[in-house]
């Protein structure tokens, strides 16, 4: 079961980043960007730079001999990492972003492909072969790196770019407390995640070991 959630997630995963990249660079530059523009604004989402690291901790771990492809993606603290922001991903689309717009024909196949079957698949990979015990408590500061620093690069980036990718980032718009609130709660939420992943993986550690004896 874990391989053939694994395969079928990187192969999902892969389509909807392409098709992701493909349709909306060409949209992009329609509505005024430069190509680089477009590509730098693509990857200033964080869920296609989530997706990218779940296919990327997948990839790590194709080879049928034990030896990972991208070691620094194939260990305990990543995987367990990516699922807690997918997680989050998943869980701050269906319940903030999905009501702002309503996407139609590809652009709706990559939202539903890249908010809602990849989270789950990942999760559920996760459950049954990415996580082993190995997790530990200091690995929650790690995983806190990510979404602050992403937090950071959004924020800096948007007065110089004139634009943000998420809607309840941008200052200008909404004021600087709203921001904030808004940043403080995905930042908690992430928190509360990480915690419970924590406690999964070590109660999954706690159940092999008694397996074992």
């Amino acid at each position: 079961m874990g391989r053939f959630l694994q395969v079928t997630g990187l192969a999902i995963g892969l389509v909807g980043l392409v098709l992701q990249f493909c349709i909306s660079i060409p949209a992009s530059m329609e509505a005024g960007r430069s190509l680089l523009g477009s590509i730098v604004f693509l990857f200033s989402f964080f869920t296609i730079l989530t997706n990218i690291g779940a296919v990327l901790v997948y990839t790590s771990l194709l080879s049928s001999t034990g030896y990972a492809w991208l070691p620094a993606f194939a260990g305990p603290r990543m995987r367990a990492g990516v699922a807690v922001s997918i997680t989050v991903v998943f869980i701050v689309y269906a319940t903030v972003l999905a009501r702002l717009w309503q996407p139609q024909g590809l652009f709706l196949l990559c939202d539903v492909l890249l908010h809602y079957v990849t989270p789950v698949l990942f999760v559920l990979w996760w459950l049954v072969a990415g996580a082993d015990g190995r997790t530990r408590w200091s690995d929650i500061s790690w995983w806190m790196l990510y979404p602050i620093a992403y937090l950071a690069y959004a924020l800096v980036r948007a007065p110089i770019a004139g634009e943000v990718p998420y809607p309840f980032l941008d200052v200008a718009k909404n004021g600087a407390a709203s921001v904030a609130i808004a940043a403080l709660a995905i930042t908690a939420l992430f928190l509360v995640i990480s915690i419970i992943a924590a406690f999964i993986d070590r109660g999954i550690g706690h159940r092999e070991a008694k397996r074992v004896r």
